[in-house]
């Protein structure tokens, strides 16, 4: 019910660091990147966590297509599929190429040791790592977890960095371009829920476990890409990662 590896990091890193230090060095470039976690059991979201991509949803009906956008306090969280997801060296595949299919890059906290209930205060310590995540988007009438969830959709990578390397998880830059140019341009600091506190909520409903991976919203920007298009998501703190569309 949990990933193995992510449950034994504290007791595998010292030898995970002992072992790096000899190890050759090798090209990205020459690399294929998995997700940094194999087998989250739950993939949770947050919907609309940035007032200014609440108020666009609200004014564009390409976004909304007529349903409830309803603020994150009122909406809740929703689930991913876990097959949704891959690595930033696998392509996105348009599901649906005649509807429109935005990209949303997001701060991921993932899950280091199990978290039932918890408070805002303790949240933090439940948290082994951090990922750029693209939540990728089908727009339309469906549930947001249907729309949410084909194959491809939920990017992960280029891969985790430890909560210890970062500070405040309330402070980082996240940047998205499509074809080099900027699309969505932001703080983490304009979340309107912060980590710990999606934490505390998604806790309160169920018991979050080692590798479970928390998508903690997207910023203002939203749009459409599709075939061809490549897209660049970055987050300072962590990296950069390119993934070509398909």
């Amino acid at each position: 019910d949990h990933d193995p590896l992510v449950a034994a990091l504290p007791s595998l890193r010292p030898q995970i660091e002992a072992l790096a230090d000899g190890a050759p060095a090798m090209p990205l470039a020459g690399l294929r990147l998995l997700p940094p976690v194999a087998s989250p059991r739950k993939i949770v979201a947050a919907p609309v966590n940035y007032r200014l991509h609440h108020d666009e949803a609200l004014a564009d009906q390409a976004i909304h297509h007529g349903t409830n956008i309803l603020p994150i306090d009122k909406a809740g969280l929703f689930l991913k599929a876990p097959s949704s997801l891959i690595g930033p060296s696998d392509p996105v595949v348009i599901r649906f190429p005649e509807a429109r299919n935005d990209h949303e890059i997001e701060l991921v906290a993932v899950i280091g040791r199990p978290a039932n209930r918890v408070s805002r205060d303790q949240a933090l310590a439940h948290v082994a790592g951090y990922s750029i995540g693209l939540d990728m988007t089908v727009r339309g009438t469906e549930e947001r977890s249907m729309r949410k969830s084909c194959d491809s959709y939920t990017v992960l990578g280029p891969w985790m960095v430890t909560a210890d390397e970062i500070a405040d998880p309330s402070a980082l830059d996240l940047h998205l371009l499509v074809n080099g140019e900027t699309r969505q341009k932001t703080s983490t600091a304009h979340l309107l829920r912060d980590v710990a506190t999606l934490i505390e909520k998604a806790s309160a409903f169920y018991t979050l476990m080692p590798g479970d991976l928390l998508f903690t919203g997207t910023p203002e920007g939203v749009a459409p890409v599709t075939s061809g298009d490549v897209m660049t998501a970055r987050i300072s703190g962590i990296g950069q990662m390119e993934i070509t569309v398909c």
